[in-house]
Formats: structure tokens, sequence, C-alpha cells
């Protein structure tokens, strides 16, 4: 099973990336405002700030809209193409290659060179040499004093693009080389880690096995002793002989399946290893939490739901039982789970009757290391680092997974939904 499948996926963090829009849009006011006021240049200054303002709006989308805390290689290009065609216009409107701002223009597709792909990376790098020929040949005047016109020469004036064009192909060639040898680092170490961790684990369940059959086969066979004298002892009585006969029989099953797993430990679980719909999945994982916990759990799911096989995957499993391990551990009696599933959409939500998300972490769900400030008990308030992971996951394997505080229940709320064309080809 390969566990590390979806992660060959592009993304890089949202946050961070939000952050170094701030600066730079912060950066933009701050010139434009200067010049214009300052040194009393004139240019286009109401257009200039509504180009700015743009920028300010889709930032704040990413913040208020957009719920995913990485961004996927598709959300990245379209907001780095409007990083550079915003940031094309303002040069546009101030002096083209002239303005000695037209440097910027670089950081969007230097940027991403090291995170995401190199056919997304070659369409930046195209978009950036179409702005900077473009800013080249056609572009307003530079704002200057009244008493002062800019002359350049078009030896020094030409010379501008090619030096832009050369540091954009140098620097994106640069990072995209040593960024795929980074990831190719990190892959061979999530290898390494992936294959420690199995044979760790099967080096502990062959032992547990053992220590099982040693402490197990004892009772076993008294047990079968006991069997043995029941049968001679009830022969010829029909309403007791079959009983006796099943007892006998799944004594008998139980040193099969004992001897079986000392003598193979790494044999698969067979929930993992087999194809199932996710209504199964669910009725998996709820079960595995109704022996160990004594809250309600009530789960709903449309009788008319698709039940088509989903594939096998450790990071949807481990996703799933995160967060309904946390609607159970936060939960005060009852954790709620619905499953809504169509033509075209799987929607999973998972509802307790705890206190909630505290308000203070509510817009940072999905960051790692989390601590609240409002909990009202600290002693059963974690990093953060289940809802990170499960989160990260599941988007990982295309879903889109939302966290608030439920309306109806009181306590804590996730949306989990895919698109049934993403989840039926994981």
């Amino acid at each position: 099973m390969k566990f590390f499948e979806t992660s060959k996926y592009h993304f890089f963090k949202k946050s961070t990336y939000v952050s170094l829009r701030w600066i730079g849009i912060i950066g933009q006011l701050i010139s434009i405002y200067f010049v214009y006021f300052f040194l009393n240049f004139k240019f286009e200054f109401f257009i200039s700030n509504l180009i700015v303002s743009l920028g300010i709006l889709s930032n704040l989308y990413l913040i208020f809209i957009y719920q995913k805390t990485q961004l996927s290689e598709r959300s990245a290009f379209i907001f780095l193409v409007i990083d550079i065609f915003q940031l094309g216009a303002l040069l546009f409107l101030t002096g083209g290659v002239k303005n000695p701002f037209v440097i910027f223009l670089l950081i969007p597709s230097v940027f991403s060179s090291s995170n995401l792909s190199f056919k997304t990376n070659c369409l930046l790098v195209f978009l950036t040499i179409i702005t900077i020929f473009i800013l080249t040949f056609y572009s307003l005047d530079l704002p200057y004093p009244l008493s002062i016109h800019f002359h350049v020469s078009a030896y020094y004036f030409y010379s501008i693009p090619i030096a832009f064009l050369i540091a954009l192909i140098f620097l994106n060639y640069l990072a995209m080389t040593f960024g795929k040898e980074s990831r190719l680092r990190r892959e061979a170490l999530a290898k390494m880690e992936e294959v420690m961790a199995t044979e760790h684990e099967l080096l502990s369940l062959g032992g547990q096995a053992a220590a099982a059959a040693h402490s197990l086969g004892t009772p076993l066979s008294t047990i079968k002793i006991i069997t043995q004298d029941l049968v001679k002892q009830f022969k010829g009585k029909k309403e007791f002989e079959k009983d006796i006969e099943l007892l006998s029989s799944q004594v008998e099953r139980c040193n099969q399946i004992l001897k079986s797993l000392t003598l193979n430990p790494n044999e698969e679980d067979s929930f993992i290893d087999k194809d199932i719909s996710m209504r199964e999945y669910l009725n998996e994982i709820i079960s595995s939490f109704k022996e160990i916990s004594k809250k309600n759990f009530i789960f709903n799911f449309d009788q008319n739901s698709n039940e088509k096989k989903i594939s096998k995957s450790i990071e949807i499993v481990y996703g799933l039982r995160n967060f309904i391990g946390n609607a159970n551990k936060f939960s005060k009696e009852t954790v709620f789970i619905n499953l809504r599933s169509d033509s075209k959409i799987t929607e999973v939500v998972i509802e307790d009757d705890g206190n909630g998300y505290p308000r203070d972490i509510l817009s940072k769900i999905g960051e790692p290391y989390l601590k609240s400030n409002d909990a009202v008990d600290k002693s059963n308030v974690g990093l953060g680092l289940g809802l990170f992971i499960g989160k990260t996951l599941l988007e990982k394997n295309f879903a889109s997974v939302k966290c608030r505080n439920s309306k109806t229940r009181g306590g804590a709320e996730v949306i989990i939904q895919w698109e049934n064309k993403d989840l039926f080809n994981i």
C-alpha cells in the first residue's frame, strides 16, 4: 500500500503566501501615496488605487472564503497570475520597464518555482516574459517633476528588459533545480521513515501475537478439554450437541488465528486491504470507537446514498478517524455523524454536543500547535496536531474540509466534502 501516493501533488502554505501578499500590497500603497502626495509627481492616482484594491480583495478572498490551509497547484497558479497582471498594470501606469520597481515582476514566478510543477512554472515564466515585453514598448510616462523630463538612451533602455529576462530564466532554473532536489530528498526520507515504521509495527505485532498465543494457550486448552467432556456427557441430546460443536469449532478457530498471527505477523488488515463504500468506512471507524468509548454515536445516512466502492486509502481512514476521535474526546454524551451522497458529491458531517471550538483559534483551525486562551478545560486541550494531520490528509485526497461551531448541537462541526469524480478516482 502506497501511503504517500497523494503527497506527490504540489501545494504550498496559504498563510505564508497571504502574508507575503500583504507585504507587497502595503509596499505598493506606500509607494503610490509617497510619490503622489510627498513628491507631488502626477500619474493615474485613482486607477492605481483601484488596481491595488483588486489585490486586497483577492487576499481577503483567500483569508475568509478559501477554506483550505494549503493552496493547491491550480489555485496557486491563478493567484500568482493575478499578482503578475496587477503589478504589470501598475507599472504600465508608471513608466513600464523604466520604473525601478519592475524587478518585483520576477518574484511570483521565482516564489513558485520551488513549490509548483515544472509545467506551471513555465507558464508563469512565459506570462512574465510577455508582461515585460509589453511594458517595454507600451506604457505611460514615468512620473517626474514638471520641470524635468526623463530621457533614456536606446542602448540603456533595451538592456533593461534583456537583463530582466536573463535574471528571470536563471533564477527560475536555479530555484526549480534546488526545489526538485529538495523534494526528492524529502520523499526519500519519508520512504525511509515509512519502511522503519512498518518494520517497527511488524516486530511489535509479532511480539504481541506470540505473547497472546503463549498466554491464551493454556485457557484455550482447558476449554477444549471441557468441551470434549461435554460432548461425551451430552451425547445423543440434540438440543445441546449443536451448541457444544459450535463452542468446540470456535475454540479451534481461536487457536488457528493465534497460530497464523505468530507465524505471519505482517498479514494485512482485511478492512484496509479491500475497496469499500464510504458508509462502510464510517461504520468500521464508528464501531472501533464504540468498543472503547462510553459515548453515544448516532450515524445517519441517506438510504439512496451512493454505494460505489472507494479504493483503499490509509490517509482517508486516518483523517476521518482523527475528526471522529476529536468529537468523541470533546463531546459530553453524543457524537453525530451524517453521510449525504448523490450523483455529484459525497459529504460527511461530524458534530458533537461539547463546548465547540474556542473563538480565538476558530479562524486558524488546521494549523499545528494551536493553543487557546479561552478553553474551558485546560487539561483537555491538545496542540491541534490531530486536526492539522486529519485536514491535510483529507485535503490531499481532494476533500474540502470546513471546521466551525455547530448551530444546532452547540459543539464542534466538521464538514468533509468530496466531488465524486475525485473521490472515486483516488
